[in-house]
């Protein structure tokens, strides 16, 4: 659903339920992607701004994404419940829990390895950016226990994200920016007239003025990005 008052932002509603379908069931491994992915195109559904993926992934206790490659793309994780195990091909092997943030750049080419090496399922938020420029050298890193209102900058992709937990009834500023994305993780919030749930999204356009309200409490990330030329 789109929304725009005069001379204000444009808001797109993307419910969790209208996500493409991914995974293996047989492998325990169920994956909703907000963009195309994979088999699931959608020429009208690339990307918005710097992002080009946001997967909701869930993984059965033992499952997991055997060895693959990335290359030219900045990966974000946010664990929402369990325990994601990491290994790449650089020599890092870490195990990433909630409130933790993971940052995979790729850059030049990197492999790597993630699975639910616990007891528990696991669900995690996967975030893919496009990067500024091309090749490089692969950095990783680990945030733990990221702090509410604290931004985290992803200088690759010139992008910059926000996470707010809210209260029920608590009001957080919308950033002021040519793109911004909000996921909701859990909970529900207003934003607007429009009430997202978990697993909803909103894609702004001209950002400015708005707010998130906390209709129960919440977990949201927002992503605020640059105007969409400056990736091409």
């Amino acid at each position: 659903m789109r929304r725009r008052g005069y001379g204000g932002p444009m808001i797109q509603v993307r419910r969790g339920v209208e996500r493409y379908r991914g995974g293996d069931a047989d492998a325990g491994i169920a994956s909703l992607h907000a963009f195309s992915f994979g088999p699931h195109y959608d020429p009208h559904n690339l990307r918005f701004g710097a992002l080009i993926a946001c997967n909701e992934e869930r993984l059965a206790p033992g499952a997991g994404f055997d060895e693959h490659p990335h290359r030219d793309t900045e990966i974000v994780t946010w664990v929402v419940e369990g325990e994601l195990t990491h290994r790449d091909s650089a020599g890092h092997e870490t195990t990433v829990r909630p409130g933790d943030l993971q940052r995979l750049s790729s850059a030049g080419g990197v492999r790597h390895v993630e699975r639910n090496s616990g007891a528990e399922p696991l669900c995690f938020v996967q975030m893919w950016l496009a990067p500024l420029s091309h090749g490089g050298d692969p950095a990783y890193e680990v945030v733990r226990g990221i702090a509410d209102g604290t931004p985290y900058a992803l200088a690759r992709a010139g992008a910059m994200l926000h996470v707010r937990r809210l209260a029920d009834g608590e009001r957080t500023a919308v950033p002021d920016a040519a793109r911004v994305y909000v996921h909701v993780v859990r909970g529900a919030v207003r934003l607007g007239a429009q009430r997202l749930a978990a697993g909803d999204a909103a894609r702004i356009t001209d950002a400015e003025g708005l707010e998130l309200v906390g209709l129960t409490r919440a977990e949201c990330l927002l992503w605020e990005m640059p105007p969409e030329s400056v990736h091409g």
